[in-house]
């Protein structure tokens, strides 16, 4: 199992590239429960929190796409570094003025929201110059989702252990400093600066013209939805428990279980199409988090949020190929910043509609709110098999490209595209 994930990392620049992805991801994989705790720090209420986290996830959903589509037509060093340093110049203005007049605050996040970098699209965008072929990248895939989940695992372990040395304000500053250091090694390397988009049919709705990517797109809004929502329900369940640091084993055990799930997805090959495997993987999914509004005691609640976790990581990576499958040639980083804007739509919702419920129903109802995600992203699926079953005409790929990903398949199956 560990032989093909070292393979890759051997190979020339991917461990760096996928390190400095992931450290540079950390102020947005970290920012909701940095926000929560932040804001519960200054006295506002769950409510606020929500709102706020809300904010900064609708500033990204905005974001991603442009800044991807800015990266498909600029390449990556252009437009990656100065968004990452606007971003965390955006979450410190936060720190510093608190909510001393709440429109600075709301302009704070939107604007770290706003200019989050795409180094996740953009990292899927480089493995295919890296790696060559197609088992490799889909196995670069999985190993991304799994890496992923290391850094929401370690993400809000490392936010509450500064905010218990220094401060809330103090976890901001630092966390968003560690980003840009992040984005500063990945755009510094030699393949995000020889990287170049494939040409692409100029069309002002780039990726979204095609009804398969749309498709995907409105099931993991839902998906996010759910995780969203997780992050407001466990800060409230933490306070139930009178035990603050119960939120960081709650995160961590979900990204444990993401983590364990993701490895073993990766380890092996697949046969028959993504979509109808997704499907499958979105219902396992959707069955670990109703669960979660058990409420059980703390040692039960952390296993039940590992069980919810397992189906996640797969739920990503397999996302990954069935993206490859439907986007239209040319939009590499603009197809995946656009299902990162569909997690930050959707966390966005579950952040603004969990607050809320925890107000008016107690703890077990925002947890219902992340089972009640899950099983809508699998309706959608299921609702639109049709169109998932056939990719797009319009999406033609350069087979084995370096510069486009949409050459890069599982192995097993054809992509659907015709070279």
């Amino acid at each position: 199992m560990a032989a093909g994930y070292l393979d890759i990392l051997r190979a020339r620049h991917a461990a760096r590239l996928l390190t400095g992805t992931l450290v540079g991801r950390l102020p947005n994989g970290t920012a909701p429960i940095a926000i929560v705790l932040f804001t519960r720090a200054e006295g506002g209420s769950y409510a606020l929190a929500g709102a706020l986290a809300a904010v900064y996830g609708l500033g990204t959903a905005v974001g991603q796409p442009l800044l991807g589509r800015a990266v498909d037509l600029y390449g990556q060093p252009r437009v990656q570094l100065p968004a990452a340093a606007l971003s965390a110049l955006g979450m410190a203005l936060l720190a510093v003025t608190g909510f001393g007049w709440l429109p600075l605050a709301y302009a704070a996040v939107a604007v770290a929201g706003l200019f989050t970098p795409p180094l996740e699209g953009g990292l899927r965008a480089l493995w295919p110059s890296i790696l060559g072929s197609e088992d490799r990248v889909h196995r670069a895939y999985a190993m991304d989702a799994v890496a992923q989940e290391v850094m929401f695992t370690v993400g809000p372990l490392l936010v509450t252990v500064l905010v218990s040395l220094w401060s809330p304000a103090a976890a901001l500053l630092v966390i968003n400093a560690i980003g840009v250091l992040g984005a500063l090694s990945v755009v510094l390397s030699e393949p995000s600066r020889a990287w170049r988009s494939a040409p692409r049919e100029s069309h002002w709705l780039g990726a979204l013209r095609s009804p398969g990517l749309l498709a995907l797109l409105g099931s993991f809004f839902f998906v996010g939805l759910a995780l969203g929502s997780i992050t407001v329900a466990g800060v409230a369940y933490a306070d139930d428990q009178g035990q603050e640091s119960v939120y960081g084993w709650l995160m961590a055990a979900l990204g444990l279980g993401a983590l364990i799930g993701g490895t073993v997805y990766g380890a092996r090959q697949w046969s028959g199409p993504p979509e109808r495997r997704l499907r499958v993987i979105v219902a396992l999914l959707a069955l670990g988090y109703l669960p979660l509004v058990l409420t059980p005691g703390v040692v039960a609640m952390t296993v039940l949020a590992a069980v919810a976790g397992v189906f996640l990581a797969p739920a990503i990576a397999c996302s990954f190929i069935v993206v490859d499958r439907h986007a239209p040639r040319g939009t590499v980083t603009e197809a995946f910043s656009w299902l990162v804007t569909t997690f930050g739509v959707g966390a966005a919702a579950g952040t603004a509609v969990a607050g809320p419920a925890v107000e008016l129903g107690g703890t077990a109802w925002s947890f219902a709110v992340a089972g009640a995600g899950g099983v809508a992203a699998l309706v959608v699926l299921l609702a639109t098999g049709k169109v998932l079953a056939a990719p797009g005409r319009s999406a033609v790929a350069v087979r084995g490209s370096e510069n486009d990903r949409n050459g890069a398949v599982e192995p097993g199956f054809s992509s659907g595209h015709q070279a």
